[in-house]
């Protein structure tokens, strides 16, 4: 298996689960990070060596990240696995399935790569790399197949993860916070080039904030290889006394927010299922968003408002991506109580239709593409 960054270690590990109980004596090993590691996994090399967005950022590590697929590669060929489970990742990882699947290995890619917004000329690349793909979203499955690629859905394994109710008075308690008071919660992303282009952005909307609404708190979740770097430019805006740092607990911190400043990613779908309004933000190179731009095919960059097929909650992209703009999105969600009892209901319906036994139906797949 190969898990390309923290999101897909969550898959892989939810995943993992269902394939230990249906292969008990069952091994895996290849990329992966804690959540798989907890499952038995043997990690050759750690997830956060793959977790680089953006066409520029990819180049300043593309050597590295070469050397390492290429050393996977030939230790696959020679051990060869009964299958390659690819998280994700499809830069790095339909390459190497379609090597190891031209050597007569069965490769399956779990979570369809995103060709329904962005770059559709991958379908080609998916028929030729993979035997099978699991499908987190349920128009995947017919969308795949019409191009002659087999796939199953089987729901996303983060619905499962996440209670359909949420208590948030419980889960600020759990964080020392005043149960009173709301809480901002501010998620600038998990990969080292987001901290760079984002998390200065959104510690200076939450200073913006603090003024307009002294009464606020905030709390900013963050990997502990990451947590010194965040903490500067924390003490550089002077909110050390305002913002919890927090090591890791990202879904505590959506549990226990109001809203939540978000970086676009699959952080925003984890954010629509504890049912929570957001402000989706990104930043990137100015060359990487001026290819990737060029490439989407849909009006919308966050998954909430895919999934909803519609603006549920705003995308401040970009230039767009100030201080302060970001700051009165904040602020217009916290005055419109009813525009959130509404967005709660549409998050809540999505909840359901993402709710399924996904390590069952991913199990069974597999096991079909194992018994051919």
């Amino acid at each position: 298996m190969v898990a390309g960054e923290p999101s897909g270690d969550l898959l892989g590990g939810l995943l993992l689960q269902g394939l230990r109980a249906h292969w008990p004596q069952s091994q895996s090993m290849g990329i992966g990070g804690p959540h798989m590691a907890s499952q038995g996994f043997e990690a050759w090399w750690p997830c956060e060596k793959l977790a680089v967005r953006g066409y520029v950022e990819v180049l300043r590590h593309y050597r590295e990240i070469v050397g390492i697929r290429r050393q996977l590669r030939d230790r696959l060929w020679a051990q060869k696995p009964d299958v390659f489970i690819g998280v994700d990742a499809p830069d790095f990882n339909l390459d190497l399935e379609r090597d190891l699947k031209s050597a007569g290995v069965r490769t399956v890619h779990f979570v369809c790569p995103s060709v329904w917004a962005w770059r559709a000329d991958r379908m080609a690349k998916i028929r030729q790399s993979v035997d099978h793909v699991l499908c987190i979203f349920p128009f995947e499955e017919a969308l795949l197949a019409s191009h002659g690629i087999e796939a199953t859905y089987v729901g996303h394994p983060i619905a499962q993860a996440i209670p359909m109710q949420v208590d948030t008075a419980a889960a600020k308690v759990a964080l020392g916070l005043d149960p009173d008071r709301p809480v901002v919660a501010l998620l600038p992303g998990s990969r080292a080039s987001e901290i760079t282009y984002l998390a200065q952005r959104f510690i200076h909307a939450s200073r913006l904030l603090s003024t307009e609404n002294p009464h606020l708190q905030f709390v900013l979740p963050t990997l502990p290889a990451l947590k010194e770097r965040v903490q500067a430019l924390v003490a550089s805006q002077q909110m050390t006394s305002i913002i919890k740092v927090l090591n890791g607990q990202s879904h505590l911190a959506l549990a226990a927010c109001d809203v939540t400043l978000i970086a676009s990613g699959t952080a925003t779908l984890e954010a629509a299922l504890f049912k929570k309004p957001m402000v989706i933000a990104y930043n990137m190179n100015w060359l990487s968003w001026q290819i990737m731009r060029r490439q989407k095919l849909q009006p919308w960059v966050g998954l909430p408002n895919i999934l909803c097929q519609d603006f549920v909650v705003p995308e401040l992209l970009q230039e767009a991506a100030t201080p302060q703009r970001l700051a009165g999105a904040v602020l217009n969600w916290l005055s419109s109580p009813a525009k959130i009892d509404h967005l709660q209901h549409r998050f809540t319906q999505l909840h359901h239709a993402l709710l399924r036994d996904t390590p069952q139906l991913a199990a069974d797949a597999i096991q079909k593409v194992l018994s051919r």
